[in-house]
């Protein structure tokens, strides 16, 4: 499952808009504690379903429970089989679940729990066809439970029947079975099934499922669920059937069901043994002609799995429905991929190069999770990232291999620094598999996804490709059907490869980013290079106490003429590389490099070897500047250049804080009077982006600065505006003085006239370069380039170029850019996907007042939904990246998120808990900031029927 809060793929082409508001900035279940019981197993009385819509009530909420990995044990018995059959109606829904139940521990003797949810219906229970009484089982908010004196003495399996009524109508939670559009969906990962039936919703239990649907066939004619189409057919009353059935075992959170009135798109892929696979893309019929490049990106990724891991796919049908309300990116049921429509749907003057990417990439990650995931997945909700991680890291290779690699790796590590490495340094800091949880939801993680990706490739880094290919086929043929472990992942890689990676296990428990130090010391008597390289990782919450952890460090020793020198590492056997991975398992090693005949300038952490900070202790603004000319990792050729631009950034906010002034004009005097932008880092750019040999999304992103969240990182309570007075005095310097470079970059990569859009890497680079110079001049806020970017809004023939002069437009200011708003929205009002780009640019603007704005948006229907996930994320999420309005210094902005967040907590739990992030991070920022933010978490908290989602999050960012 992708998670859709700050969607993380894909920001190499992602420059259309952030490239021209600054540099690039950035989709469980164990033993369960139950309700004390009373004496005599009953019914107790259940509250009124009449409406799933959450009130702010007077009542508070239960108390949240906490769950651990350490408690996990299995069920007495689990289930085989499952035959679902739904009666889909307007007002309730029946559901009937006939299941098969087998002893695991026979004889155990205890009751069985089976999840379920406050809003479900109870019609019936029975076991072999006998009606439970009142004495057999237990049912509260939280489920029901079996006692086991109602299950057969002895027996080794026995069949559950439970009927329940829902209505999906009400469900403004999206978990479950809910209504988007007028169409029935599902989200079941990762408690939603609970929400159709009483079960055993937790991922160890695996089961085949065959569902039967029926509904009114003219307003639901499309019927889908996992598997392939065994029986279809009609019923009185207008209504009609389907029955799926899947074949291979599954948990319960890869069951998916859609019911519609949908149009379809159909395509076949031939596999690499020459079965024929049915491919169907799903969507409103007014949107149809927006599905083909999704097809063809499904058609890719199955390629290329077959191609690079050797996966061929199992079923005769591959089903993906595109649904406009839905809390993540997408989903991986097995066979029926559920995604949010803004991933599927795209056409060239709707969506952007970014936008096509991160389809191209997201329909590959869900397809890829057939295997890391379903085929095999995880034992519980502890080991999400065994799946997610993986699959990252998986659809990270294939978008790779798609498009550019090096700025596909650029684009990952931007990602990691500006939002992993920010939670690792927060309160809900956890490691890649936590330990506890209240709220499974909550931790959907860039630490579970990302740096998951980032523990799987060092599996990759020490084994080499084809290494790690050994201990994929491996994994595969031991587990293939089960629920299994991270442990399990690991044994696998280390037995088919004869390696000892017990240090690289430290990884899954420890969180916090290690932070290494390096420093090189050459012997020009005995030509020899000394690496000495220590580590170290800050405390998180609740790990006081760290340990070393196995870092691969990629590095090369580059020689006077810029190129990497042959390398004989003392004690590695003598083969003379020009590339080594040093494994650093220590606190502290020294590194021994003979036979160095000059003194070297070294490229460490080539490539992002590993998820850590990095410090060089005697590296010289000469030995970055001679890395960003020469050397030949693009990587750390482009981090060169980044980590010039943090050490300007730092000392020019250091010189502005000193002078005291905090608005604009003050900041820019007190960073010219401290010398201001450096010729040399000038000069750097302009090599750059000249380079012509250079691909030109690389480019792009080589001459742009960190990301503010990775710079507020770097200053110690950060004053955020003066800090976004600072970075935008440095772009509008740069711009100045590159003007002529720019304007070039500008016309040499625009398209002649009537040339088509297409979305090739050649054509993306020149889109994203042409729109990266265009962002740089919009900083002069010179009426002249004004005028030229709203004719270039204006006269633009693909959304990449419209919205990138609109983003431009806001940096410009003035009459113009409120034209363009407003041109911009009358043009694209009916369509929704489209408007969330124009809402995330009016939310984020730094323009001075534009929380007025936000309140007045918020109550036209025609700009803002607050039922629908996407806008909440454009409209939230795009505010609170704002620094001059969401850190407004009366604290205004804080207490428009926090009333949003306690509003929209009665509506969704999910989408507000995610909006909560902004605040985790408050202690980075200044003393009265600080005292800003925690006084709105403290208010949050107050709330007395706050969710668990937004409890945990809010709880811990307090303590």
């Amino acid at each position: 499952m992708l998670v859709a809060q700050t969607s993380r793929l894909a920001l190499r082409a992602q420059n259309c808009v952030k490239s021209v508001k600054s540099a690039v900035s950035a989709k469980y279940q164990v033993k369960f504690a139950q309700t004390p019981r009373v004496s005599q197993f009953q019914v107790k009385k259940q509250p009124n379903r009449s409406n799933h819509v959450m009130t702010q009530a007077t009542a508070s909420a239960p108390a949240p429970v906490e769950k651990f990995r350490k408690d996990y044990e299995q069920v007495p018995f689990t289930a085989e089989q499952v035959h679902l059959t739904f009666k889909l109606g307007e007002e309730v829904t029946e559901v009937q679940s006939d299941v098969t139940m087998r002893a695991l521990n026979k004889g155990s003797g205890k009751d069985v729990f089976l999840n379920g949810r406050d809003d479900l219906v109870l019609k019936s229970i029975s076991i072999d066809g006998k009606a439970l009484g009142s004495g057999d089982y237990e049912v509260d908010g939280t489920g029901l439970t079996l006692a086991s004196s109602a299950i057969p003495a002895g027996t080794e399996s026995f069949k559950l029947s439970v009927v329940t009524e829902i209505k999906p109508q009400d469900n403004t939670l999206l978990e479950g079975l809910y209504k988007s559009s007028g169409n029935f969906c599902t989200q079941c990962e990762a408690e939603g099934f609970r929400g159709i039936t009483y079960f055993l919703d937790r991922p160890d239990c695996m089961a085949t499922y065959t569902t039967r649907i029926e509904a009114d066939k003219a307003k639901y004619p499309v019927l889908l669920s996992n598997g392939n189409l065994i029986e279809e057919g009609e019923l009185e009353g207008g209504r009609h059937y389907a029955v799926w059935e899947d074949p291979f075992k599954k948990p319960c959170y890869l069951f998916a069901l859609v019911a519609g009135k949908l149009s379809m798109k159909e395509d076949t892929f031939k596999t690499v043994s020459g079965r024929n696979v049915t491919l169907r893309i799903f969507v409103q019929e007014e949107n149809i002609s927006k599905v083909d490049f999704a097809m063809e990106s499904l058609i890719k990724a199955m390629k290329w799995d077959e191609e690079t891991f050797g996966l061929e796919y199992d079923l005769d049908i591959f089903n993906i429905v595109a649904v406009d309300d839905f809390n993540m990116g997408a989903m991986e049921n097995k066979s029926l991929n559920i995604f949010n429509s803004r991933l599927v749907l795209a056409t060239p003057n709707m969506a952007t190069d970014g936008d096509f990417a991160r389809i191209e990439g997201v329909v590959g990650h869900e397809y890829f999770h057939n295997y890391t995931g379903n085929r095999v997945t995880c034992r519980d909700w502890f080991q999400l990232t065994l799946k997610e991680g993986l699959t990252v890291y998986r659809d990270q290779e294939f978008s790779g291999d798609m498009n550019s690699r090096p700025v596909q790796r650029i684009t990952d590590v931007i990602r990691l620094r500006s939002s992993q490495f920010t939670e690792d340094a927060g309160p809900m800091a956890h490691p890649v598999r936590p330990d506890s949880y209240i709220k499974m939801d909550n931790f959907y993680t860039v630490t579970v996804y990302e740096k998951g990706a980032e523990v799987v490739r060092m599996y990759e880094t020490l084994l080499g490709k084809d290494g790690f290919r050994k201990g994929m086929d491996l994994y595969f043929q031991r587990h293939d059907g089960c629920a299994v472990t991270c442990d399990d992942f690991l044994a696998a890689m280390a037995d088919a490869n004869g390696e000892d990676l017990s240090d690289l296990s430290k990884w899954y428990g420890q969180a916090g980013t290690p932070v290494v130090k390096a420093k090189g010391t050459y012997d020009a008597t005995a030509k020899t290079y000394t690496l000495s390289l220590s580590q170290s990782c800050p405390t998180t919450p609740g790990q006081d106490t760290k340990v070393p952890v196995l870092v691969p460090i990629r590095v090369a020793l580059l020689g006077d003429d810029g190129k990497p020198m042959a390398l004989n590492l003392r004690g590695s056997g003598g083969n003379a590389e020009s590339e080594a991975v040093l494994r650093l398992r220590d606190g502290s090693q020294d590194f021994v490099f003979e036979g160095v005949a000059t003194e070297p300038v070294p490229s460490l952490l080539r490539g992002f070897s590993a998820p850590v900070k990095l410090e060089i202790e005697n590296q010289t603004d000469e030995n970055l500047e001679f890395i960003l000319a020469n050397d030949t990792d693009p990587f750390n050729r482009w981090e060169a250049g980044q980590i010039l631009g943090r050490k300007l950034v730092v000392d020019l906010y250091a010189a502005a804080i000193k002078a005291s002034g905090t608005d604009a004009a003050s900041v820019e005097k007190a960073a010219r009077d401290a010398g201001g932008v450096s010729n040399s880092l000038v000069e750097a750019f302009r090599s750059l982006l000249n380079a012509k040999d250079l691909d030109g999304q690389y480019r792009a992103y080589a001459i742009g600065l960190p990301s503010t969240s990775e710079l507020v990182g770097a200053i110690p309570q950060a004053d955020p505006v003066v800090l976004h007075h600072v970075r935008s005095f440095i772009v509008k310097e740069i711009s100045q003085r590159l003007r002529p470079d720019l304007e070039a970059a500008i016309a040499e990569n625009d398209d002649a006239p009537g040339v088509p859009w297409t979305f090739t890497s050649d054509a993306c680079a020149r889109r994203a370069l042409k729109n990266r110079a265009l962002g740089y001049l919009a900083s002069l806020k010179d009426e002249s380039i004004t005028e030229t970017i709203f004719a270039r809004f204006k006269e633009a023939t693909n959304m990449t170029d419209e919205i990138s002069a609109l983003g431009a437009l806001d940096i410009a200011g003035g009459a113009r850019r409120n034209e363009a708003f407003d041109m911009f929205f009358a043009k694209w009002k009916s369509e929704p996907l489209v408007l969330l780009k124009w809402l995330g640019l009016q939310a984020g603007s730094n323009i001075d007042g534009n929380l007025e704005t936000m309140k007045r948006l918020m109550e036209d229907e025609a700009c803002y939904n607050a039922k629908n996930p996407n806008n909440n994320y454009s409209f939230y999420g795009g505010f609170a990246s704002s620094a001059v309005n969401f850190h407004a210094a009366d604290g205004s902005g804080y207490k428009f998120l926090a009333d949003g967040i306690i509003k929209l907590d009665g509506i969704n739990h999910q989408v507000a808990a995610r909006l909560v992030s902004p605040f985790t991070a408050y202690k980075r920022y200044d003393a009265a900031r600080q005292g800003l933010m925690k006084a709105e978490l403290e208010r949050i908290l107050a709330v007395k029927t706050l969710s668990p989602n937004v409890y945990e999050i809010v709880s811990k960012s307090i303590k």
